[in-house]
């Protein structure tokens, strides 16, 4: 399968990223690479001391450069817009949206390996750009797929982990369960100081356990819990002859090759986010104490099944529902627009809407209506997304406290996800989890290559602020 469309497209889009790159701090290169360079963790060792050279001039050269002023509402409005925080994998732009090392979400879908032709970006693609800032051919992705799949046997006491919960529980708490259960076979639950290796050599068992949980769908029971849930234990068989993203699919019941798709884009569209959201900077965090990979990322995911941040996705589509329950199916946008002011009123947000960084339409969202538009363009509950899009926003805008009006990605992927099948809104987190696993993942094995320290921001009183006030006034 060709990789570029074009030679013509490649060589703007090189030429483009290659200008980006130095004001984005994103990726330093777009390379294509022979097919004899498939193995992933050479690459990082080629790339790790260049980075940690890079950091030491960095630090050397311009550590006593200020990079803003903090004001009492950044203290007291969780943070919003302060900087403090370094993530090489991602950048969000209030304005232009995620950018994956220095691409776009457009410019990602056009360089990235597919499983079908002009199809969706393979998540194992996206994996390499993370951890290398290099656009993979197809021969690594696939190599790399082979590798992920020689790693996805399942220790049985996950699974009795699992299944000492009660099957009643939220699928994201036994989801996180899984996770801990992982973490006793994991090679860095011993110390790696206490073995003697090199600060230098930390990323290295973060790798492993990164490429270990990212193997399988099946390697913290993913599937196995939506089976366990909602289709009475029955489970299905893994088939590693299928990428990540379809073999996921598979294993939950799905087949439909526009499924599969679904499945390709969904994962690749949530896995990184920069590092300021709960869960990126959760399992940051927690890995600066250099706790346990498992033990991180577990912690992010408790954080990511919160109303405010991952659960918001399931309650998107259990309010749409609501609208239609209401008003009828055939719901006209003045009474679409009754029902968001009742809503507003009744003290509640309209979820999808609004961000806690963009400021225009989220580009995750717009990929996702686009993947709509191609498969689903006469889905009632679509449908109802779009004129949402057209309703909302200047509801929002004219109650004049929202900064950004504008749909988000939990806007649309319950409903693409409902129309092919998987309607159980409680799972969707979990998928978004499963997402994040690599986003997460791949900063952690650069925040142990870098080096970087244990955190440990300071925090004041409201009567330290009310006398630091006064002293400024005076």
């Amino acid at each position: 399968m060709a990789f570029f469309r074009g030679l013509t497209a490649v060589s703007r889009l090189r030429s483009r990223v290659a200008q980006e790159a130095t004001t984005l701090g994103g990726v330093r290169w777009l390379q294509m690479q022979s097919a004899s360079d498939l193995d992933l963790k050479s690459q990082l060792q080629e790339l790790i001391p260049e980075q940690q050279d890079r950091l030491k001039k960095l630090k050397s050269e311009h550590g006593k450069v200020q990079l803003g002023n903090i004001t009492v509402d950044m203290v007291l409005g969780g943070m919003r817009g302060m900087t403090g925080m370094l993530w090489e994998t991602s950048l969000l732009d209030p304005d232009e949206g995620i950018r994956f090392r220095g691409l776009s979400i457009p410019e990602r879908q056009k360089v990235l390996p597919t499983a079908v032709k002009d199809g969706e970006p393979l998540p194992e693609g996206l994996l390499w750009l993370l951890l290398t800032g290099k656009v993979p051919t197809k021969e690594q992705v696939d190599a790399l797929s082979k590798e992920l799949a020689s790693r996805s046997s399942v220790p049985g006491h996950v699974y009795e982990a699992i299944d000492a919960l009660p099957v009643t529980a939220h699928p994201m708490t036994q989801f996180t369960t899984g996770v801990m259960a992982l973490q006793v076979e994991s090679e860095f639950q011993k110390s790696p100081m206490t073995k003697g290796m090199s600060k230098s050599k930390f990323w290295e068992p973060t790798y492993e356990r990164l490429l270990k949980f990212d193997s399988s769908p099946s390697s913290s029971g993913l599937s196995y819990v939506y089976r366990r849930i909602f289709k009475g234990g029955k489970t299905i068989a893994a088939d590693n002859a299928l990428d990540y993203a379809a073999n996921f699919s598979h294993m939950l019941g799905f087949d439909d090759p526009k499924m599969l798709e679904l499945m390709r884009l969904y994962i690749t569209i949530h896995t990184d986010h920069e590092g300021g959201n709960v869960s990126a900077h959760t399992g940051h965090l927690v890995g600066s104490a250099l706790s346990d990979p498992y033990l991180s990322f577990a912690a992010a995911l408790n954080g990511l099944a919160g109303p405010l941040h991952g659960l918001a996705n399931q309650e998107v589509l259990l309010w749409i529902k609501s609208v239609i329950g209401e008003t009828g199916s055939d719901v006209t946008t003045d009474q679409l627009k009754e029902y968001v002011w009742k809503t507003l009123k009744g003290g509640k947000v309209v979820p999808g809407f609004g961000h806690g960084v963009l400021r225009k339409t989220d580009p995750r969202y717009t990929c996702q209506r686009e993947f709509a538009l191609k498969y689903l363009p006469e889905d009632p509950l679509f449908q109802l997304v779009s004129k949402l899009y057209e309703v909302v926003p200047p509801i929002l805008t004219e109650l004049g406290k929202v900064k950004n009006p504008w749909p988000n990605v939990d806007a649309h992927s319950g409903v693409l996800l409902n129309h092919f099948g998987l309607s159980e809104a409680r799972y969707y987190t979990v998928l978004f989890g499963v997402s994040r696993s690599i986003g997460i993942g791949s900063q952690l094995i650069w925040d142990r290559a870098l080096g970087l320290p244990l955190e440990r921001p300071k925090s004041v009183t409201m009567e330290w602020l009310e006398n630091h006030c006064k002293k400024v006034a005076a």
